[in-house]
């Protein structure tokens, strides 16, 4: 159970196990871990843009098609965005 609890996340992580150097090295400590956050982080923030360059498209799109169509896609989507926040967004403990 304990070495289920010790496995690491992140390939490639270096851990200071000595403690001697604590405070000699810190510019290379937060490089290290900026790249580290990156790495979790750059895939998160690329979908969130991917998906809103997306509707962009679709709506300049739609916009050129006609009125109508631009007007339901805009509903819809509204709709959409806002249920889907709701589901990501729940919390039992502090409901909004």
């Amino acid at each position: 159970m304990k070495s289920e609890m010790a496995e690491r996340l992140l390939n490639g992580a270096v851990e200071n196990t000595d403690g001697d150097d604590e405070g000699s090295d810190l510019k290379r400590r937060v490089w290290t871990e900026m790249k580290l956050m990156w790495r979790i982080a750059f895939p998160s923030i690329l979908a969130r843009v991917t998906s809103f360059g997306v509707m962009v498209v679709t709506q300049s799109f739609l916009g050129h098609v006609s009125e109508l169509d631009l007007a339901a896609f805009a509903l819809i989507q509204s709709i959409l965005i806002r249920f889907v926040n709701g589901i990501l967004l729940y919390d039992d403990e502090h409901p909004l």
